[in-house]
């Protein structure tokens, strides 16, 4: 594990190092795509990778995967995961151990177009983060301001982020 935090802080390093002599290295894209699949399903593609997304019975679907919310949850505590190792190092706070619950409320009228004044999306999502190691309250909750404020999957929910969609009739 020392070995991989090392590593954690190489990479910030050479991040920084990298970006302060040409901001334009900052720049990222990353992309996906998909295709449905069954009644309600659809398999996504990131980089090498497959995700394969269903929806429960009750919304049409077969439950042969995770839905869309739900995959939206584990992105979001995936994120969170990352986000605190690379803080915590960062900071210099030792973690020993870390487990992150996240669960959203959805109201589906939203969806269905039921009632138009209902969002589709969630109404409210909590995470819950369970911290152990030698620490003081207070350096774990700075590590907590710290994760925050910076982990992107977090930043998308709170934050205004454009999507524009393009239609392309074929």
């Amino acid at each position: 594990m020392t070995s991989q935090l090392a590593n954690l802080n190489a990479i910030s390093e050479a991040t920084a190092q990298a970006v302060a002599t040409d901001p334009a290295k900052a720049q990222v894209v990353f992309r996906a795509s998909g295709t449905p699949t069954g009644t309600v399903g659809s398999v996504i593609t990131a980089r090498s990778h497959t995700v394969r997304v269903d929806e429960p019975p009750t919304l049409g679907g077969a439950d042969t995967d995770a839905n869309p919310v739900e995959v939206y949850l584990a992105a979001l505590i995936s994120c969170q995961v990352v986000t605190y190792r690379f803080w915590a190092q960062r900071l210099g706070v030792t973690v020993d151990d870390i487990a992150i619950t996240a669960e959203g409320d959805l109201d589906v009228r939203g969806f269905f177009g039921i009632d138009e004044s209902v969002r589709p999306g969630f109404q409210a999502v909590r995470v819950h983060v369970r911290i152990t190691g030698p620490e003081s309250a207070e350096r774990y909750a700075e590590l907590q301001r710290a994760v925050d404020a910076h982990c992107p999957v977090l930043d998308l929910s709170t934050g205004v982020t454009p999507v524009n969609t393009t239609l392309e009739l074929a």
